[in-house]
């Protein structure tokens, strides 16, 4: 029996979960399934510009770990942009961090600071 999988603390969930091509045309467009954990490694490193220690204790996560889930992001975004795929962000193995202050719901743009993140 395999070990059950440790849950990642994520403090942001995402407004919109999906993004895809504007033609109309393609009747059946592949899709790509973004975790809702691997976005927040890609919140954290590209958007917060967290270092990967910082960014896999913020997930609580090894660093391997860490580094793993955001090379795997970062594929299936590539993916989404150079073949032309939907991108959906959904499920996952995450639990909502347990800071009070935090409202899980972050615009781009707004000054609120997460999870010890840099003031």
């Amino acid at each position: 029996m395999p070990r059950p999988k440790r849950l990642r603390s994520v403090c942001f969930l995402p407004e919109y979960t999906s993004f895809g091509s504007l033609d109309k045309t393609q009747t059946q467009i592949e899709s790509v399934i973004l975790t809702v954990e691997e976005l927040e490694s890609i919140r954290l490193i590209d958007l917060e510009g967290f270092d990967q220690e910082q960014a896999a204790q913020t997930l609580d996560v090894s660093r391997g770990t860490f580094q793993r889930i955001y090379h795997e992001a970062k594929h299936k975004i590539a993916e989404m942009l150079i073949c032309g795929k939907n991108l959906f962000i959904q499920e996952g193995d995450y639990r909502l961090c347990d800071h009070q202050e935090h409202q899980h719901r972050r615009r781009c743009g707004e000054d609120k600071t997460c999870c010890g993140e840099k003031e």
